[in-house]
């Protein structure tokens, strides 16, 4: 099977991505997406999708939920395994409640039954759209994050630990067996390279990568 290459083309138009098997329906989405301005691609199956380079920018998915192949919703309960972060409109000739709920649990935008309003499905992708502008800030922000420790030095690191757990400089000086100097200089080697402006900031900081 072949490897999807993502994320490679540059460029922050958004693009609304939409899989579906059925042409004619394709073609009509990418109509109404082109008709008010959005940047569009289709495919006919979810291969096709991963098979194809995505760009780097906000986007979501129009995802039909049943199809010859992977279904939409076993693509959506998979995304992560193909390293696919985007939010998901699903869209069914085949809509029951049992469905519809599976696929909100599973995180979708929004669940579309055809035939659906054209209004439903631009206000369901400017939402998708919107989300993944967040996601995506969130995503870098945590990247920059765990960039700049990995720059913290084992001994920084191990101050930082105590800090965040609540020690004071004189106890993590006892624990470590350093003096409460060397701990006040690590600890501030950490803060300027995790770009911290105060400790507290530094603490959440902290939380925020154990977390992930």
């Amino acid at each position: 099977m072949k490897q999807p290459v993502s994320d490679t083309h540059n460029t922050e138009e958004p693009v609304v991505y939409i899989i579906d098997d059925d042409q004619s329906l394709r073609e009509a989405i990418e109509d109404l997406l082109n008709s008010v301005g959005r940047q569009a691609q289709s495919f006919a199956s979810v291969q096709a999708f991963l098979d194809t380079e995505r760009h780097d920018a906000p986007a979501c998915l129009v995802l039909d939920i049943r199809m010859p192949g992977m279904s939409g919703l076993d693509f959506h309960r998979e995304m992560d395994k193909w390293d696919v972060q985007l939010p998901v409109i699903f869209i069914t000739g085949h809509g029951d409640i049992p469905m519809s709920v599976q696929a909100m649990k599973q995180g979708a935008v929004e669940f579309l039954t055809k035939p659906f309003r054209e209004q439903d499905l631009l206000d369901a992708i400017h939402q998708a759209i919107e989300l993944d502008r967040k996601n995506r800030i969130a995503r870098n922000s945590l990247k920059s994050l765990k960039d700049h420790y990995a720059g913290l030095s084992d001994g920084e690191r191990d101050v930082v630990t105590h800090v965040v757990a609540g020690l004071l400089n004189k106890q993590i000086a006892a624990e470590l067996g350093i003096s409460e100097i060397t701990v006040k200089v690590r600890r501030a080697q950490a803060m300027r390279k995790m770009q911290a402006a105060s400790l507290p900031e530094l603490v959440r900081m902290m939380q925020q990568l154990q977390e992930t």
